[in-house]
């Protein structure tokens, strides 16, 4: 089994480190780490460290820095548009698309969400996605810690903008006949994908989207949930890309 990820702020210049706050608890409380054993370091924008377990203590971990690395960002980039969805099925796709690879997470506001993020309600909801988030990325191994975008929040006026800008944009609906395993992708810049929420994407929305340089996809003949589209669309997209 491969040696567990701990985020950091940033890496130690040093050789060593007092891992505490809430990581080191997880790693000396929970994970139960003892002197000797290895683990991993990661900033969160590339940085890694190899350390052993020199110490542990209440709720705290010494380690000492035993290599360094750097892991350039991914290109192109993977942004997904997430539809806001009902329940805990937002911070499922979160969870998954994290683990899959995705570098960006947009809430998208969208007519047919029946969840709406409003006031100190969408606060809340946006950190829960960021918690899952880290959390999936150090499960995943991942030295780049995938952003959660918005405020908390987008609209559709700001989502199509991002499609605007981006290399490429995708948009899943199930009444596609391109598929995405065969449309074109740029060699670098940001891909933009769309998902929608448990409603689809509405009419005028797929419209707006559309002027703005989307193009509608699919990926086969099943309508997938809005918690699995975007990693099942994130898969096609790893191995067409190299990542995988």
């Amino acid at each position: 089994m491969s040696a567990p990820l701990f985020l950091v702020e940033a890496l130690p210049t040093g050789d060593a480190l007092t891992l505490d706050g809430p990581e080191g608890h997880h790693a000396a409380t929970v994970q139960r780490l003892r002197v000797g054993e290895e683990l991993l370091l990661a900033d969160g924008r590339g940085g890694t460290a190899a350390a052993v377990v020199t110490a542990v203590g209440r709720g705290s971990l010494e380690v000492t820095i035993t290599s360094r690395g750097y892991v350039d960002a991914p290109v192109p980039r993977i942004v997904v548009v997430q539809g806001i969805a009902k329940g805990d099925r937002g911070e499922l796709a979160v969870q998954a698309m994290t683990e899959v690879g995705v570098d960006e997470i947009v809430p998208w506001a969208a007519s047919r969400s029946v969840a709406q993020w409003r006031g100190d309600r969408g606060v809340r909801a946006r950190e829960k996605w960021v918690a899952t988030a880290r959390e999936a990325a150090k499960q995943a191994r991942r030295p780049w810690l995938p952003v959660v975008a918005g405020a908390p929040d987008e609209s559709t006026a700001t989502v199509a903008r991002r499609i605007a800008g981006a290399a490429a944009g995708f948009l899943l609906h199930e009444e596609a006949e391109e598929r995405l395993t065969t449309a074109e992708l740029p060699p670098a810049g940001e891909i933009v994908l769309v998902v929608g929420p448990e409603g689809g994407i509405a009419p005028a929305e797929l419209t707006a989207f559309r002027d703005a340089g989307g193009r509608v996809v699919r990926l086969g003949p099943a309508v997938l949930r809005t918690s699995t589209a975007g990693v099942a669309a994130l898969s096609v997209l790893a191995t067409r890309l190299g990542r995988w």
